[in-house]
């Protein structure tokens, strides 16, 4: 699935506007400013809980806001959704579990996958230099997602079965999912 953003022509994008989001600094935020920021958008669903929704046919994804500084995402997950390996290109990012829970992958050479299981009420940032795969632990998760500076491009991994890994450069618009060889 590709999406645009609902107002191209736009200096910003996505359902909610600035007014309805906490106070932004109007600049490039650092991780620890985006976990911080983060947290305070999950702990006020009445702005965005009426995106929410679980799909059967695959994961719901939202994009809340999107302007010259950050890119803020809502996302529905169930057991069965998976983004696949990734990384977020020169975008440092922070993710607020609000409901269920998801689990996060790291990749580890000679070994197996880090992997956290991140419960409701829980956050975590990461830089740009941040390789993760996240799926959903629990059927009827959601997790709110924000990217500074916005996405433009993120790298997709594959490995293969001899445990050969190969970036791809894909959209921000672009549905991330399991490559072949993951």
């Amino acid at each position: 699935m590709t999406l645009a953003p609902e107002h191209p022509s736009a200096t910003t994008a996505g359902t909610l506007s600035a007014h309805q989001l906490p106070a932004l600094p109007g600049r490039v935020l650092e991780p620890a400013e985006l976990l911080a920021w983060v947290r305070e958008l999950a702990a006020d669903p009445e702005r965005w809980q009426q995106h929410v929704r679980h799909d059967t046919d695959g994961r719901h994804f939202v994009q809340l806001y999107r302007d010259a500084d950050i890119d803020v995402w809502l996302l529905c997950w169930n057991t069965v959704d998976d983004t696949g390996w990734h990384d977020h290109d020169t975008s440092s990012g922070a993710v607020a579990v609000t409901r269920g829970a998801v689990v996060e992958n790291r990749p580890r050479l000679g070994g197996e996958p880090v992997s956290k299981t991140l419960a409701a009420g829980t956050a975590f940032a990461f830089g740009p230099d941040h390789i993760h795969r996240m799926a959903g632990a629990v059927d009827g998760s959601v997790s709110i997602h924000a990217y500074s500076p916005p996405l433009w491009r993120m790298g997709q991994y594959s490995i293969s079965p001899s445990g050969v890994m190969r970036r791809y450069s894909v959209s921000y618009a672009d549905e991330l999912r399991p490559l072949a060889g993951d």
